[in-house]
C-alpha cells in the first residue's frame, strides 16, 4: 500500500452486536474481558446517500494483552452498522495521522468510503472504508489526536 497505514497502527477489532450488553456480558463470563465506561451519543456522519445523526455507542476492553483491544459496537439499524453473519468482525480499526490521505490511499486501490466525520478543526475524524472485492473487508481509520483520549478512557 502506498498510504501511512503499519500494522503497528491497527489497535481494535470492531464487532457490532445485536445485542449489545448481553455481547458484552457474553465475553466477560466467557473469556474474561473488562470493559471501559461505554462510549458515544449522537454522531453527524456522512454516509454514502448524505448526511445524518446517528446514535453511535461502543466499548472496548481495557486491555487485550496483545496490544489490539476488542471494540463492542451497538448496532444502528439502517446503516453498514449492523451485526454481520460469519465470524462478527465487522471492522479493523488503524490510528491515521492524516485520515484524508491515508483514505484516498485506501480509495486508489478499490476501497469504497461507507462513512465520514470531520472533526472539530474541519479535518476527517475517522473513516470507514470497505473493499471492494469478494472479501468486503473493512477498515475504520481513526485520527492519532483522539489517542491520548481513548486511553484515559480506556483507563476508566
Amino acid at each position: 500500500m502506498t498510504g501511512s497505514l503499519r500494522p503497528a497502527d491497527q489497535f481494535h477489532i470492531g464487532i457490532v452486536a445485536e445485542d449489545f450488553d448481553a455481547t458484552k456480558k457474553q465475553l466477560s463470563e466467557h473469556f474474561g474481558f473488562d470493559w471501559s465506561e461505554d462510549m458515544g451519543g449522537p454522531v453527524d456522519v456522512r454516509l454514502a446517500d448524505g448526511e445524518t445523526a446517528v446514535d453511535f455507542r461502543c466499548a472496548y476492553a481495557r486491555s487485550s494483552g496483545a496490544g489490539t483491544r476488542l471494540e463492542i459496537v451497538r448496532k444502528v439499524p439502517g446503516t453498514f452498522w449492523e451485526p454481520t453473519r460469519g465470524s462478527g468482525i465487522h471492522h479493523l480499526g488503524y490510528w491515521s495521522d492524516d485520515v484524508a490521505a491515508d483514505a484516498a490511499a485506501l480509495e486508489r486501490q478499490g476501497y469504497v468510503t461507507e462513512a465520514t466525520r470531520k472533526g472539530s478543526d474541519g479535518a476527517l475524524f475517522f473513516a470507514f472504508l470497505r473493499s471492494a472485492g469478494e472479501t468486503g473487508f473493512r477498515v475504520e481509520l481513526v485520527s492519532r489526536a483522539a489517542q491520548p483520549a481513548m486511553e484515559r478512557a480506556w483507563a476508566r
